[in-house]
């Protein structure tokens, strides 16, 4: 199942997006197919505010699991997460 995981950061982070993101990367990229695609939300002022990640999971429990392991989530940089199932149904590349 696919779940997506809506991280919004928070307005008094400052400079700990930056901080984390080379473990944040890191988590992502050893996360192998797990991990479908994921991204920053980028503001007016095209800086990050927060994330877009769609992960494979058995759960939402398992889906909560992995939004809680990422580097950001663990350094406290989200304002709110939010994990929500979620269909891919158009430009699925596994349904091309």
């Amino acid at each position: 199942m696919l779940f997506a995981l809506l991280c919004e950061d928070r307005a008094d982070a400052g400079s700990l997006r930056a901080e984390t993101r080379p473990a944040h990367l890191e988590h992502l990229k050893a996360l192998g197919s797990t991990l479908r695609f994921a991204g920053p939300f980028l503001g007016a002022d095209e800086k990050p505010n927060g994330s877009l990640l769609v992960v494979e999971a058995e759960s939402l429990e398992a889906a909560r699991a992995l939004a809680d392991a990422d580097p950001y989530a663990k350094a406290g940089l989200f304002a709110s997460v939010t994990v929500r199932r979620w269909n891919w149904t158009v430009n699925n590349p596994e349904e091309a």
